[in-house]
């Protein structure tokens, strides 16, 4: 990082309801992405578990619990499972394209029906269309909002059926957040597709890794995320693999898990 570098402010969110884990509570610590060195102190950040949202770079930063562990895809490593080159065939006709971080109604359609139909209770449930472009546009540094279409017909676009606010970083991808068409019958396991092809992509630029956000052991709606093998965890003393003991079911305890490096 330049000598010149302004260290930045931190800050913490007051206590609220942890949305992984029942009768927890969660607390984030943050700081704002500006100026020259956003993109610079962004990939610090990530590498030390911050996530990004919008113009600020955050991480759980809870009193009794340490269950939320980041997480990443070892992309040069990676060999998808028989499911996954299932999947990898099924989709294979979708058309994908990186598209700069403008937000449009097809968009934020999709992510509608996606909340509905997935997290109808959750944090983004009231998103209207102001908070949806402040989510994608307001971004210091490099984004794209990755759209998977069914094939063109009569010379027009297919339909929107995916998408993936992508950050790339000088050692990977890190996906912001993905969304789908959940009723979509004919196209079971779009959400694991859009990881695939992220590795793939991955691969292609010779990015290492691609970033996954939080894992929480003992949260079901996680539990995706450590089907992408190789994948490695940040603890104390930085990333490492997985090992059999932290794919074993079972809720993290609420104190002595998980503690993530100083800052």
């Amino acid at each position: 990082m330049s000598a010149q570098f302004k260290f930045p402010r931190f800050f913490v969110t007051s206590p609220a309801p942890c949305p992984y884990l029942p009768g927890r509570t969660e607390r984030k610590v943050f700081t704002e992405l500006a100026g020259t060195h956003a993109a610079e102190l962004n990939e610090a950040l990530g590498r030390i578990g911050f996530r990004r949202s919008q113009g600020v770079a955050y991480r759980p930063s809870c009193t009794d619990c340490q269950a939320c562990v980041s997480v990443r895809v070892v992309a040069g490593e990676f060999k998808p499972n028989a499911t996954q080159r299932k999947q990898l065939r099924r989709h294979a006709d979708l058309v994908v394209n990186a598209c700069e971080p403008w937000t449009t109604e097809e968009q934020f359609s999709l992510l509608r029906r996606y909340l509905s139909a997935r997290h109808p209770g959750g944090g983004m449930a009231e998103m209207d269309e102001l908070d949806f472009a402040d989510m994608v546009e307001q971004t210091p540094v490099t984004t794209f909002m990755v759209e998977y279409r069914e094939p063109s017909t009569n010379g027009r676009p297919g339909t929107l059926v995916g998408a993936c606010l992508t950050d790339q970083q000088s050692d990977g991808l890190s996906m912001v957040y993905s969304f789908f068409d959940p009723a979509l019958e004919s196209r079971p396991g779009l959400g694991t597709f859009i990881i695939l092809d992220h590795i793939q992509r991955a691969r292609a630029a010779r990015l290492p890794f691609v970033y996954l956000g939080y894992w929480v052991k003992g949260s079901a709606r996680m539990q995706y995320k450590v089907r992408f093998q190789p994948i490695e965890r940040l603890g104390p003393n930085g990333w490492r693999r997985f090992d059999a003991a932290d794919l074993e079911p079972g809720l993290p305890p609420a104190t002595g898990g998980m503690k993530f490096p100083k800052i």
